[in-house]
């Protein structure tokens, strides 16, 4: 500060005004530089410097924050209030600037300034008609015919000369800056809510009756320019090639989003390489694989979700990151987002180069079949002699049938919608739906088949059926690849998150393993799980309940088509042994519990704030239980590897940051002892609370529910905050 009639702002850092003049107005980008004066008596702007750059260039808004620094939006087009701005997080919206005729006058300056407290005063912007007269500011070549699309990625600037102090009118609007910085917040939460944990999730095409479309081309290009930018981080390469991947299952919006990708990665400085039509496990694998060995890779699905959704799933060669980074990856691109506004370039500088990994993920799982089952006469084919029924439910998977199963000599006739189609015509592609098993399951009966496969869409994760028409999903899956695990890793840990059964840890431990319960989410388990082999626990397999299941032997990825591939290496194992009861018979001595429902209390408050209501509704049922006021409900532990309180909370010195809150209390009786759980969990994308129950006597789920209605919701009054139609419903009948 200069005096205290004048206040100088030394540029921080310049945003450079990204320009396609080409197809605009055929003449000359420009990038503002220099010093912006304000005088309080005067009330002007002077722009003392104004450096070009000579053709046709193409750059991008870029915005270098300082949390310390306040910021200016400088603007000279009619009728905007919305002049100045602050922020301590230095965000904009340039929503408003495309609201000009074709005929007017188009220029808009963006400073990051020193000054850490923003003047009282600031000048407005003034009409066109004000600065008309201005016949220097205004181009000659500026005419009617110039055309301006509002929706364009690109803004035209066109040729400026001057130094001239330009008077502006108007007075500044606390108010409308504050609307201004609301409105900015709320096209940031665009991108937040898109979060889903460690993956990114949205509606991509309409279809859906109250779900308007969030997962935009320009969302997804702000997303993955991220990403790239935090992989090049990550490798601390500041120059240099960083090679990233893209993989898609069939949706019918994977072609246009992911045009928006390879942009995003293009802006990043990355480049790009398509592996086409790919699955969720090959996505990593191309990072470890030769000669592909990526820097990273992204994988375009929403899972098992209909075929208006997707999504996107993130990699490096440590494995999928975590919530908090991908939280981090969001936050930025929410930024670009916010201030970008605008559709994304369909027009690529450099086309991604197309790989085929596929066939070298698929050769890389024929080996790994020959070589440990290592059949004595026919070492190439030994599937020979098998039936084998896929369901690939026309997502990704029928990969597995053509070129892993048929060409280890399998016979796969029968085999259910393996051609990829993103409408997902015949069933969601799910392991766990009730319609995939029934399908799979009267082929195998039909077929007399020794075993059937069902795929998710992006084949992260699998189930099977076995001779018998069984279906093994669940906590049947866990216990089916944990006795497998357990034969060739004796005493291994088994983590899995916190809502299987009790009679799954019986059937753990009767077969000399450790069962570590931990919070819900696949990451979470198999984040866990390399945590504890970190430390000096081994912990050879993480599984969760919904089918995602990761092995250490192979770089703790979930991997549908992986589990699939140790079953049918101990299916054959057992055959070569002499046993004809096939992988069935590994399970039979696992009891299912009596009782197991999920019920769901919505929670009544804004989306913005449901989260936090939400947390403080578990916390509260967290204190309810360690204050002994609900009798016979204690939070459960698993007494190993430093977990406590209901298995969910790290007491460790390198705790995992907490995604999403959520406790399990076991529940006793006098006469029955201990006999189900209890878990209540906060939904990381939906404004709710996840209520699960298992009992091993009759009734006692819906006597679970009348004592956390009864002594917890009500007695707190924190059912005035949830919808809890289900619970009163299932607490008075035993049934929903």
């Amino acid at each position: 500060m200069s005096n205290n009639s004048e206040i100088e702002y030394q540029f921080l850092s310049i945003i450079k005004v990204d320009v396609l003049l080409k197809d605009i107005l055929q003449k000359e980008a420009y990038t503002i530089a220099g010093q912006v004066k304000y005088k309080k008596e005067q009330k002007y702007i002077s722009e003392d410097t104004i450096s070009g750059n000579e053709g046709n260039a193409r750059f991008r808004i870029q915005i270098k924050q300082d949390k310390n620094a306040h910021a200016v939006f400088g603007s000279l087009f009619p009728d905007i209030s919305n002049f100045y701005h602050e922020s301590a997080n230095v965000r904009f919206s340039f929503t408003h600037q495309y609201l000009i005729s074709p005929t007017q006058f188009l220029h808009f300056s963006i400073f990051q300034i020193k000054h850490s407290r923003a003047p009282k005063e600031f000048p407005m912007a003034s009409t066109a008609s004000n600065l008309s007269s201005k016949p220097k500011l205004f181009p000659s070549y500026l005419s009617s015919k110039t055309q301006l699309n509002p929706n364009s990625t690109f803004i035209a600037f066109p040729t400026f000369y001057s130094s001239n102090k330009i008077r502006l009118r108007g007075e500044y609007n606390p108010a409308s800056a504050r609307y201004s910085e609301v409105v900015v917040d709320e096209e940031i939460d665009k991108i937040r809510r898109l979060q889903n944990g460690s993956d990114v999730r949205g509606v991509a095409v309409e279809g859906e009756k109250g779900r308007p479309v969030n997962l935009t081309p320009p969302a997804v290009e702000a997303i993955a320019e991220s990403f790239g930018e935090w992989v090049r981080n990550e490798l601390g390469r500041e120059g240099g090639e960083v090679r990233v991947s893209l993989g898609k299952d069939p949706r019918i919006s994977g072609g246009v989003l992911s045009v928006a990708v390879f942009a995003g990665l293009e802006r990043a400085g990355c480049v790009g390489f398509d592996m086409g039509l790919a699955t969720t496990p090959a996505c990593f694998m191309s990072t470890v694989l030769p000669p592909f060995l990526f820097d990273a890779s992204i994988m375009m699905t929403a899972s098992h979700l209909p075929y208006t959704r997707n999504g996107l799933k993130f990699f490096t060669k440590r494995g999928g990151l975590t919530s908090s980074e991908v939280e981090e990856i969001c936050e930025k691109a929410g930024r670009k987002y916010a201030n970008r506004q605008a559709k994304v370039s369909t027009a690529l500088k450099v086309r991604p180069k197309t790989v085929d990994l596929m066939s070298a993920y698929s050769n890389h799982l024929r080996d790994i079949i020959k070589q440990r089952v290592n059949h004595p006469s026919h070492y190439d084919s030994p599937l020979q002699g098998f039936q084998i029924i896929v369901n690939a439910g026309n997502g990704s998977g029928g990969f597995f049938t053509w070129d892993v199963l048929d060409k280890l000599g399998a016979d796969t006739f029968g085999s259910l919608h393996l051609n990829p189609d993103g409408m997902f015509p015949n069933h969601i592609p799910n392991p766990e739906d009730k319609t995939a098993m029934a399908l799979t399951r009267a082929a195998v009966l039909q077929t007399k088949a020794d075993l059937g496969i069902v795929f998710d869409t992006d084949v992260d994760r699998s189930g099977v059926v076995d001779k018998d028409g069984n279906p093994i999903n669940g906590d049947k899956l866990i216990a089916l690849m944990s006795a497998i695990v357990l034969k060739e890793h004796p005493g291994t840990t088994v983590v899995t998150d916190a809502r299987t059964s009790l009679a799954l840890t019986r059937f753990i431990t009767d077969r000399g393993g450790r069962h570590c319960l931990y919070r819900v989410g696949y990451r979470n388990v198999i984040d866990k799980g390399a945590q504890l082999n970190r430390d000096g626990i081994e912990a050879h397999l993480m599984m969760e309940t919904s089918g995602h299941g990761a092995l250490k032997e192979n770089y703790f990825l979930d991997d549908g088509a992986y589990m699939v591939v140790k079953i049918i290496i101990e299916m054959v194992r057992m055959k070569l042994q002499g046993s004809e009861e096939g992988i069935g018979s590994l399970i039979k001595d696992l009891e299912e519990p009596l009782e197991s429902v999920e019920l769901r209390m919505d929670v009544l408050s804004e989306p913005r704030f449901a989260k936090a209501k939400a947390v403080e509704i578990i916390e509260e049922f967290r204190n309810y239980i360690g204050e002994g006021r609900l009798e016979g409900w204690e939070l459960d532990s698993c007494g190993d590897c430093w977990v406590s309180d209901g298995c969910l909370v790290d007491s460790n010195e390198a705790a995992f940051a907490i995604d999403a809150h959520m406790y399990r209390a076991k529940v006793c009786s006098s006469d029955e002892g201990e006999y189900g759980w209890i878990h209540l969990r906060q939904s990381i994308h939906n404004p709710n609370i996840a209520v699960n129950l298992q009992s091993t006597i009759r009734g006692g789920c819906q006597s679970m529910t009348t004592t956390l209605r009864d002594k917890f919701l009500v007695a707190s009054g924190l059912d005035k905050f949830l919808d809890i139609s289900q619970i009163d419903k299932f607490a008075n009948k035993g049934e929903l």
